[in-house]
C-alpha cells in the first residue's frame, strides 16, 4: 500500500490525513499530545471554560492510519526522522507544520497540561490587571482586544500598531476598518497607529508586572501586562540545506499550483508554510489539504495530479468577543462587509469548535465554518 507521511496535525494536516486514510498507509506526525483549536486560543485566555475546550484528542481521527507523537528532526527525500520514533519512510510526504506565533494566539508546548497551566496563569493575571498593552493591531491584536474587553469590561486596553492604520497591509474594504475602529472606540480601547516601541517591555507577555515603555514617537506608555500580536514565522527550520534554494526569508517554501514542493519529487506542502500569495488562514489550509489529498489519491489510483489550487479574494471573519466584530466575506463573487450579528454566527459564538470536533471524530456536533483562524495570519 502507498505510504503517506504528513508532518503537522493542524487544520490542514488533519483534513489531508483523514481524506487519505482509506487509500493509503497514513502516518500523521505531530509533536503536541492533542489538537489545539487555535481559532479559540484568544477566547481561552479570558474564559476558563474555553481553556479546556480548545484541546481535542487525535484518538478517533484515523481508522487505518496512525498518529505519531514526536518532533520532526529532519527530512531526506520523502523520509522523515522523528524524535523517539526513528525514520518513517513514505512514497508521499506532506509538509503541514504551519507557523509559530506569540502566545496566546498559538501554543507551542507539546504538552497540553503545560499549555493549560500557562493559560491559567495569564487568566489569573488578567483578573488582577487594570491596564493591558497589545503590540500589534492586525487581526490577532484586534481580536485579543475584543476578547479582553468582553470578559473584563473595566479593563483599559491600548493597541499599538506600527503601520499607518489598523489591519495594515491587508486588502480589506474601508468599511471593515471603519466598523472595527468604531467598535473599539465603543469599548474605550485606545488605538495608536504609526508608532512602535523603542524596546520590548522588560517582562514576558502575559505576566503581571507593571512597567513603563517609550515609543519611537516619544509616547510614554504604562501597563500592568502586555501581549505581542505580531511576528509569525513559518515552521520550516527542520528542513535541511537542500530546501534553502526554495525557502524564502520568512521561512515559507515554493510550491506550484498543485501544491507540490518545487524541485522535491513526492513532497507536497499545505497551509501557512507555502508561498501561496494569500493571508494565512485556517480555511485556506483546509482547502490546500483537499487539493493535495485529491492529487495524491489520483496518483495512487493510477491517474495524474490534476487538482489545482487558486487563492480566493481576501476575506476575514474578525470577532470582538462572543457578540461583536465585523467580517469581509464573499457574496456572489463580491466582497461585502457584515457586522457583529453575522460575525458571531460565523465564528464568534462557536470559534469552529463543532467543525473541528467533527473532523477529529470527537463527540460535540457540527459548528459553523468561518473564514480565518485566530493565528495570523490565526489561526
Amino acid at each position: 500500500m502507498t505510504r503517506v507521511t504528513i508532518i503537522g496535525g493542524g487544520y490542514g494536516g488533519i483534513i489531508a490525513a483523514k481524506a487519505l486514510d482509506d487509500v493509503a498507509e497514513v502516518a500523521l506526525v505531530e509533536q503536541k499530545d492533542t489538537f489545539v483549536n487555535h481559532a479559540a486560543a484568544l477566547r481561552a485566555t479570558v474564559n476558563r471554560e474555553w481553556a479546556e475546550r480548545i484541546f481535542l484528542p487525535y484518538d478517533n481521527l484515523l481508522t487505518r492510519g496512525r498518529v505519531v507523537h514526536g518532533t520532526a528532526l529532519g527530512v531526506r527525500g520523502t523520509t522523515t526522522s522523528v524524535a523517539g520514533a526513528g525514520d518513517i519512510e513514505a512514497d508521499h510526504l506532506v509538509l503541514a507544520t504551519g507557523t509559530a506565533y506569540p502566545f496566546p494566539a498559538k501554543h507551542l508546548e507539546s504538552s497540553s497540561v503545560v499549555a493549560k497551566a500557562r493559560i491559567e496563569r495569564a487568566h489569573a493575571n488578567l483578573e488582577q490587571a487594570g491596564r493591558v498593552l497589545i503590540a500589534g493591531a492586525g487581526e490577532v491584536g484586534i481580536e485579543l482586544a475584543g476578547e479582553i474587553t468582553s470578559a473584563f469590561p473595566a479593563m483599559e486596553v491600548v493597541l499599538l500598531e506600527a503601520g499607518p492604520d489598523i489591519l495594515h497591509n491587508r486588502d480589506y474594504r474601508p468599511e471593515l476598518r471603519e466598523a472595527i475602529r468604531f467598535q473599539l472606540e465603543q469599548r474605550d480601547v485606545e488605538t495608536i497607529t504609526g508608532d512602535r516601541l523603542v524596546a520590548l517591555p522588560p517582562v514576558d507577555p502575559g505576566v503581571l508586572s507593571p512597567f513603563r515603555v517609550t515609543t519611537r514617537g516619544g509616547r510614554r506608555l504604562e501597563a500592568d501586562m502586555w501581549f505581542r500580536a505580531h511576528g509569525s514565522a513559518a515552521a520550516t527550520g527542520f528542513l535541511g540545506e537542500d530546501y534553502d534554494g526554495i525557502r524564502h526569508y520568512d521561512g515559507t517554501i515554493r510550491v506550484d499550483d498543485r501544491l507540490r514542493v518545487v524541485d522535491h519529487p513526492g513532497v507536497w506542502a499545505i497551509g501557512d508554510i507555502t508561498d501561496v500569495r494569500e493571508t494565512k488562514r485556517a480555511d485556506a489550509a483546509r482547502a490546500h489539504a483537499e487539493v493535495v489529498a485529491a492529487n495524491i489519491r489520483s496518483l495512487i489510483e493510477g491517474g495524474t495530479a490534476e487538482a489545482v489550487y487558486a487563492p480566493k479574494p481576501e476575506h476575514v471573519v474578525l470577532p470582538l468577543g462572543p457578540d461583536g466584530g465585523a467580517s469581509q466575506v464573499l457574496r456572489d463573487g463580491v466582497r461585502v462587509v457584515v457586522g457583529p450579528e453575522e460575525t458571531a454566527r460565523m465564528k464568534g459564538e462557536d470559534l469552529f469548535l463543532g467543525y473541528i470536533a467533527k473532523a477529529l471524530g470527537v463527540k460535540g456536533g457540527e459548528g459553523p465554518v468561518g473564514a480565518r483562524s485566530a493565528g495570523e495570519p490565526v489561526a
